[in-house]
């Protein structure tokens, strides 16, 4: 952040539990209640184990992604997340942001420095946030306007590649399939407006007033490759039956 937010960082962890617990999970996985014997075990667990990792799950983002290739597909995304450096972003995504929340994937997030040096096939995995930004369809919950909006500046220009995990829209007990790839909106009229004003009333934000705000944030136009859904290069993992030993592949 600027120097001039330094005197605001306080503030800003204070504020920043006001997005949260507002959001339920929408499923329910079966299983026997929690017994005496484990809740005495996680407590013991949350005071005994470290968990450095998770405490630098300090960004909280909103948004939305839909299966890449299938706009019909879409869905209410919370992104816990952690600098890495000025160029990588590391986020678990969750259904929900309460206690109940189911973790849904990862995002990773780079730079567009990084993204112009990927191989054309890695490109066709990455979504722009251009649109996700300059729109106000992305937020940073419980953050004080001057705060999103530095972070929103920063993130206008980068790049995601995202994996869900467990399709919460339709796998209401168990993550079922494959992972799949995401994407993310990049021009009016293809995100269900219905499912924003959900969002909007419950986190008591505005995606209208976020995009008003954010009209002088500069972004350079998306660079060839990403959204690559929108040529029909549509990519998706697929599962194989071979007997030969699986190899790894790195988009060459």
């Amino acid at each position: 952040m600027r120097t001039y937010l330094l005197p605001l960082l306080p503030a800003i962890a204070l504020l920043a539990a006001c997005g949260d617990q507002n959001t339920k999970s929408p499923v329910t996985p079966p299983g026997a209640e929690k017994s005496a014997k484990t809740k005495v075990l996680e407590v013991g667990a949350d005071v005994l184990q470290g968990k450095a990792p998770l405490r630098q799950l300090d960004i909280y983002l909103d948004g939305f992604h839909f299966y890449n290739g299938d706009l019909s597909g879409q869905m209410e995304a919370h992104h816990f997340g952690a600098k890495l450096n000025e160029d990588v972003i590391q986020s678990v995504i969750y259904d929900g942001n309460g206690k109940d929340a189911k973790i849904m994937g990862i995002e990773y997030i780079i730079s567009r420095r990084l993204f112009e040096k990927l191989p054309a096939e890695e490109k066709k995995l990455w979504h722009s946030h251009s649109y996700e930004v300059k729109s106000g369809e992305l937020v940073a919950p419980g953050l004080p306007d001057v705060a999103e909006h530095e972070l929103m500046e920063q993130l206008a220009s980068t790049y995601g590649k995202t994996f869900h995990t467990w399709h919460t829209d339709r796998d209401k007990e168990l993550p079922l399939g494959t992972p799949l790839l995401m994407a993310g909106f990049t021009a009016d009229g293809q995100i269900d407006t219905a499912m924003v004003g959900q969002r909007d009333r419950r986190m008591h934000v505005s995606m209208t007033e976020k995009r008003r705000q954010r009209a002088d944030i500069q972004v350079p136009p998306v660079l060839p490759g990403a959204n690559a859904w929108e040529k029909g290069e549509v990519r998706q993992l697929q599962v194989v039956n071979s007997a030969e030993p699986a190899t790894r592949h790195h988009g060459h």
